[in-house]
């Protein structure tokens, strides 16, 4: 009877919803209008709740471009990763239902996988158990235009030597969340679908939640966009069916994502006890931060208050799901552009106006965004070696003749056609470099990311590239500076 009240009381109107004062309506709108116009992107569409309740819920630009369809708060945009604290949130509700352990072995459920008799569910769930991630580049490899199925992307990825011994360090890996979708699905004896929607959204009312491996965006919801270098807007091809099963498959409103932060606030599907195991940080050996819990990223913001948050992206998409449990607060912005800036720019924003900070502090940066080490790391070999690299593949695309043999096959067949034509055009009018810069690497997949800071006649851009092990590039994503 409790699940069926609270699931009512989520279902009330808008008209129903707490409200934010008028002023801070207001200053949330030319807040808003003014990132997305620096921006050039679409749109952007958001969803504050406060104290239990949906507080506000607007959209902004254009969902689609040609012919121009205005966006509202009643569209759904795909999620990308936010899916995963749902799947985090399954296989918790299994263990409550006495189905399963988090410390159980994959070996369990399937004994085919590497290092099955070693890597636990826990392990999956937090990013430490060694698989290999499947997609872990910015762009959609062309292989993935194709449909696939999750025991697919299983027994290729899921097969190859781990990474490292699990437990042992941290690796964001989307492979592990198609392992516990599929544990799920073998432990449920349901559908990852119909799951999610008889134990979380159908409770919660999120009426527009939608599994986008067995349904697609109407002709009313926004299409996704990309740019290519600093190219015009374009609507990329989505991940074939199956691609993003349990890691991304999510599409709804900012309003229905926010109902799920609320109840996770207020421990309405998830007891004390699994929602304490979602949101506790996963700590490696050596006692390394890993700023992450089980399916979503806990950590402070400079005031020290908790903060419980994950962004997503898919083909077209971005998205920042932001909860402040010890305020009430939880804040949900989706956007289709492939542009992770924008989304993080309000985010920021939106953070500094409605908790404003007790004392002096810098703004938080969003996650996932690049952030500029206090000092340039001194270059070693290696890293002389990617930032020529960086700088050859720079001019070569200046003169639309890349070279393919410094490059990995997939981001071969990526940089061509229409691709290639945006980014020739595009980059080709800012002249010869004056200096590049590395600003920040990390480990990623087993290959070194690194991000530049370039210098021309025609302005300063960024561009994050993925190296593999033998010194390939297996990505080149350039960035131009947005106005503030």
């Amino acid at each position: 009877m409790r699940r069926l009240s609270l699931a009512i009381a989520f279902c009330l109107p808008l008209a129903a919803s707490a409200q934010l004062l008028p002023d801070t309506e207001k200053a949330i709108d030319a807040l808003i209008e003014k990132h997305l116009a620096a921006s050039g992107e679409p749109s952007i569409s958001i969803a504050i709740g406060k104290d239990g309740k949906l507080a506000y819920a607007k959209a902004y630009g254009n969902a689609r471009l040609d012919p121009a369809l205005p966006a509202t708060a009643q569209m759904r945009y795909k999620i990308g990763s936010v899916t995963k604290q749902f799947v985090a949130a399954g296989v918790l509700l299994l263990g409550q239902d006495g189905k399963l352990s988090l410390d159980d072995k994959v070996a369990k459920f399937f004994p085919q996988l590497s290092g099955a008799r070693d890597v636990s569910v826990r392990q999956l769930l937090a990013h430490t158990a060694g698989y290999v991630d499947y997609y872990p580049l910015e762009y959609a490899p062309v292989e993935m235009a194709a449909p696939t199925t999750a025991d697919k992307i299983m027994n290729k990825y899921g097969r190859k030597p781990l990474a490292f011994k699990p437990g042992t360090r941290w690796d964001y890996s989307n492979t592990n969340y198609v392992i516990a979708g599929r544990i799920i699905e073998k432990v449920s004896g349901q559908t990852l679908e119909r799951f999610l929607r008889e134990r979380i959204t159908a409770p919660l009312g999120m009426t527009s939640a939608t599994d986008l491996d067995h349904a697609d965006l109407g002709s009313g919801d926004p299409l996704g966009y990309e740019r290519n270098a600093l190219g015009p807007l374009r609507v990329p091809k989505p991940e074939g069916k199956g691609w993003t099963f349990a890691a991304g498959h999510f599409a709804m409103t900012p309003s229905d994502l926010v109902r799920w932060d609320l109840a996770l606030i207020n421990n309405t599907i998830l007891s004390p006890a699994s929602r304490a195991l979602l949101t506790e940080e996963v700590v490696v050996p050596g006692g390394a931060e890993t700023n992450y819990g089980l399916g979503i990223a806990v950590d402070v913001t400079p005031e020290g208050r908790a903060r419980w948050s994950h962004g997503g992206g898919v083909a077209g998409f971005m998205s920042r799901n932001l909860v402040y449990p010890a305020e009430g607060l939880a804040i949900a912005i989706l956007s289709n552009t492939a542009d992770f800036r924008l989304a993080g720019n309000v985010e920021g924003a939106l953070e500094e106006m409605l908790l404003p900070a007790t004392a002096a502090a810098p703004a938080a940066e969003p996650e996932g965004a690049p952030q500029a080490a206090a000092a340039p790391p001194v270059p070693d070999a290696a890293a002389r070696r990617d930032r020529e690299l960086a700088r050859r593949m720079f001019t070569d695309l200046q003169g639309g003749t890349p070279a393919r043999s410094r490059m990995t096959a997939d981001l071969a067949r990526y940089l061509s056609g229409q691709v290639l034509s945006d980014i020739t055009s595009s980059l080709a009018p800012k002249g010869e470099i004056t200096a590049i810069d590395q600003i920040m690497e990390e480990d990623k997949a087993g290959m070194k990311m690194r991000i530049f800071r370039i210098k021309t006649g025609g302005g300063d851009l960024s561009v994050i590239c993925m190296f593999t092990k033998d010194g390939k590039l297996a990505q080149y994503t350039v960035y131009g500076k947005q106005a503030q």
